[in-house]
């Protein structure tokens, strides 16, 4: 029972973590945020399974990680008003050309990732942009000002 206790607060240490670091797609963290996540995991496994190295552990302490998964997932289906603080919400980080600098920097998203993202999106500069928006997974969707009026 203490392995799936220490699972649950391990996945809600994880879950509130997530949120309180932001949105970043995993094709655009640099390395160290990389090797970030990696030492977090570890970490956590650590200290869920201490020196637990049975199967019975893997079986408990996976099956509880899998179950709080499907849980949240269900949660955020199921009630909405629970969406924003399990998913997020999306922010307008672009608006009639101009960057959001408040969205932008509580996001900590510089200006120039901003125009990189804007770059893979095949456009040329963030003039030419109406709505720029960074979704709940991390991404930035763009509307050009010639799509907005069609």
């Amino acid at each position: 029972m203490d392995l799936v206790l220490r699972a649950v607060v391990g996945f809600l240490f994880v879950l509130f973590l997530t949120r309180v670091v932001g949105r970043r797609e995993l094709s655009s963290m640099q390395p160290f945020d990389l090797i970030l996540l990696v030492m977090i995991g570890d970490l956590v496994q650590q200290g869920i399974t201490q020196n637990d190295f049975s199967v019975t552990g893997l079986v408990l302490v996976g099956g509880t990680v899998g179950a709080l998964t499907v849980v949240v997932s269900y949660a955020s289906f199921r009630f909405p008003r629970l969406r924003p603080l399990i998913d997020g919400e999306p922010v307008i980080v672009v608006q009639d050309g101009k960057p959001v600098n408040r969205n932008l920097a509580r996001n900590r998203i510089t200006e120039g990732e901003l125009a990189a993202a804007a770059r893979q999106d095949r456009i040329g500069s963030i003039e030419d942009v109406e709505w720029a928006v960074l979704e709940t997974s991390g991404r930035i969707s763009f509307i050009t000002r010639e799509h907005a009026r069609s």
